[in-house]
């Protein structure tokens, strides 16, 4: 792409007036009215975050309505009271673009006390959502057995159904690619599977959104998934506060962390900086543990600043960097192989925020994404092998909401430009030696308009199409539509949803060529085809059911994928270099309950997925040697019948807590297959105690039976994996002013 090109998308993305509507607020709107349904004029409208001091108060207007624009997605409890009348007090779950209509009604203080329930009912079921998330708050990342440790994905992979880790990856309905989303900015990266450290820390989390497809034009094309964080913001400390965290456990693992924060009437700001060690960094290939230590240090920042009735800047930065071993069997290491892999991550999003007025909404946000990965084979491997990948990303997202009576309108542009420089080396031990540096420079720019319209109480309409251009390698054009629709039953509050849509994945920039590809094609028959990006279609349709205060949530989906993505090993040198597949259908049911707080002690939760993941075709890019393909469909490696995850969160005497999680799968795929390996079960367990308000305690124990299994043996594309045996963690938890 020529430079001009570039410089107009630079412009166009940072400063253009074009628009999408912010990614991580929504909408909180609604009525008042009296037993007469009269509009209740001046009542007072009061929203409390849950996870912090974040506050808003509003008085309804002449007509009984209110709205409040900017609300972070999270939990909430609203308050609406006025004199002479009956306060009503409910949770609520504010969604990520969500604007539902609300309506409360307010009894005379006289009569008995009676609480209109439609409002947090039909907020916990996200009715206007043609398929609806998944949240997880800071209370499930604290008490989630394991969950606060630096590499943990477990407040994905218990909360999701069909999410699971797989050769150290995430994976959501039988995918790996996921859209990370922070402060509702994405963070972009191309290159699939060739990271294991994480981006962001679960300690510097507050709120997370998960939706796993069926969502609209305005979230991206990263069909699989898609994971929105809100980071901690300061307002759940004081004026000036700070917490220690200090933990210790099997393997002499360690995840401690300094955070600090506060906030005043402009200005909030957190900050941490987060150490870690162990030695069981990545899933081993064996049941032992040989060489296989990791560790890691980061620091993370989020700034938030008022700058006058309207406006708002915000900054959310992290700096990360990772070593680890790369696990040997014992053949490995009698044979001397010592690979390592250093990681670095760093990010940068800022966004300006401007409030039209409650309605209406204006963000521009320029991003930065710098990811490097550098595999250096040990000096006595009998073949040395090296892998050093940096990538720059440079980009932005201007957007644009307007909520406006039954409209719930969006227009974005989204871009970036990628950088890439990747160096392959290969020598043996007579001093031969092969490598060759090969730069890359590409990007992508879409466009998207989004539109929710609700004609009526009982009926959204969900509508919007993404116009996606990417160049590199290759240069490819897309135009996506979806569209969706929710019915909420009357009376029953029961809500159906359906959803199609589809969607483009630009491809990575990555290729082999030169030296390196003619000695792997002349010793392994292997060549490099160039990769195109991934196209899908989706469709799915759902049921919620409210119930008392809990969530039932069932849905079906297929997805159709052409040049599927997916990744090989080079060699035995576990580099990963990505590769798309012809054809691979996915299909599944899921379903997810979620409980209100049962007996003023216990929360339950549960995900499950029945899904298939089926491949047809032959290897379309990346590395192959042009084997026919197989006669009909063959599994995937990370295929696995049935996922689930249940446990459940109890409140103690004494200040104390006790959760524990289960999880079940049937076995995923056996080298090739078309055999799966057992099925595998695996219990964790967690308590916790607070000492006083500023000191508690948790002890942690993870595999409780000590059950060792495969993940997955063999395979052409992932190798052979093993889970983690029993781990014991112990963790203070210390609060102080400073």
């Amino acid at each position: 792409m020529k430079s001009g090109t570039w410089v107009l998308l630079a412009l166009l993305v940072l400063f253009g007036a074009g628009t999408g509507q912010a990614q991580i607020f929504g909408t909180v709107r609604g009525s008042v009215v009296d037993q007469q349904d009269l509009p209740v004029m001046g009542a007072r409208i009061t929203l409390k975050a849950e996870a912090s001091n974040w506050m808003q108060e509003i008085q309804a207007d002449e007509d009984g309505a209110f709205i409040v624009g900017a609300v972070p997605a999270g939990l909430y409890t609203i308050d609406v009271e006025h004199p002479g009348f009956r306060s009503i007090s409910q949770t609520l779950t504010v969604t990520i673009g969500s604007a539902p209509i609300l309506r409360f009604s307010l009894e005379l203080s006289t009569v008995s006390a009676s609480v209109e329930v439609s409002a947090a009912a039909l907020e916990i079921t996200a009715p206007d959502a043609s398929s609806a998330p998944v949240m997880v708050d800071l209370h499930d990342i604290d008490h989630t057995p394991g969950a606060q440790r630096t590499s943990s994905l477990a407040f994905v992979t218990n909360f999701v159904p069909g999410s699971y880790l797989l050769h150290d990856h995430l994976h959501m309905r039988g995918g790996h690619q996921v859209s990370w989303l922070v402060d509702g900015v994405p963070v972009p990266n191309t290159n699939i599977s060739s990271n294991v450290g994480r981006s962001m820390d679960p300690k510097d989390m507050e709120t997370v959104e998960v939706s796993r497809g069926g969502y609209s034009s305005k979230y991206g094309d990263r069909t699989f998934g898609m994971v929105n964080i809100v980071p901690r913001s300061g307002f759940e400390f004081g004026r000036r506060e700070a917490e220690l965290r200090l933990s210790y456990g099997s393997h002499h693992q360690t995840n401690n962390q300094l955070s600090f924060g506060g906030h005043g009437g402009k200005f909030a700001y957190y900050g941490s900086l987060t150490g870690n060690r162990t030695d069981l960094g990545l899933e081993p290939p064996t049941t032992e543990i040989i060489h296989n230590s990791g560790a890691g240090l980061a620091g993370f920042t989020s700034l938030n600043y008022n700058l006058a009735n309207g406006d708002q800047l915000r900054l959310a930065a992290s700096l990360r960097k990772d070593h680890f071993q790369v696990p040997n069997t014992p053949a490995d290491q009698a044979l001397g192989i010592r690979d390592i892999d250093e990681e670095v991550d760093s990010f940068a999003n800022f966004s300006w925020v401007h409030v039209f007025n409650p309605g209406m909404l204006l963000t521009v946000s320029p991003l930065y994404h710098y990811n490097s990965a550098q595999y250096q084979g040990g000096p006595d491997n009998p073949l040395i092998t090296s892998d050093h990948r940096r990538s720059h990303y440079v980009g932005g997202q201007t957007v644009l909401g307007m909520v406006e009576g039954p409209h719930n309108f969006t227009l974005g542009v989204y871009g970036f430009m990628e950088h890439d420089e990747r160096t392959f080396g290969l020598a043996d031990q007579t001093g031969l030696s092969l490598s060759e540096n090969q730069p890359a420079t590409g990007g992508l720019v879409s466009l998207f308009v989004d539109e929710q319209y609700k004609p009526l109480d009982w009926l959204t309409l969900n509508g919007g199409v993404r116009l996606s251009h990417f160049s590199g390698k290759v240069s490819e054009n897309a135009a996506d539509p979806r569209i969706g629709a929710s019915i909420r039953v009357p009376r029953l509050k029961w809500v159906l949803r359906g959803f199609f849509g589809t969607y483009y994945q630009a491809p990575p920039l990555e290729t082999i060529s030169g030296p390196v590809l003619s000695f792997q094609t002349l010793t392994t028959g292997v060549t490099f085809l160039p990769v195109h990006g991934e196209r899908d279609q989706q469709h799915e349709y759902g049921l919620t059911i409210p119930l008392g205060g809990w969530v039932f949530d069932f849905s079906h989906f297929r997805t159709s994928a052409r040049n599927f993505s997916d990744h090989d090993v080079l060699g035995n040198s576990n580099i990963t270099l990505p590769l798309t597949i012809a054809n691979v259908i996915i299909r599944g049911w899921e379903s997810v309950i979620r409980s209100p707080v049962v007996l003023r002690r216990a929360r339950f939760h549960l995900a499950y997925s029945n899904q298939v993941v089926k491949g047809r075709g032959a290897i379309t890019g990346g590395l192959t040697d042009f084997s026919p393909p197989e006669e009909g469909y063959f599994y995937i490696d990370h295929d696995q019948r049935h996922t689930l995850s249940a446990g459940g969160d109890l409140t103690l005497p004494w200040n104390s807590w006790l959760n524990v999680n289960w999880v079940y799968g049937s076995g995923f795929l056996d080298g090739d297959g078309p055999q799966h390996l057992p099925p595998h079960n695996s219990v964790d367990i967690s308590a916790g105690k607070s000492i006083g308000e500023r000191v508690s305690v948790t002890l942690s124990v993870l595999n409780i039976a000590n059950s060792r299994f495969l993940y997955g043996r063999d395979s052409s594309f992932a190798g052979t994996h093993y889970n983690n045996p029993r781990e014991i963690i112990g963790s203070l938890h210390y609060r102080f002013n400073f």
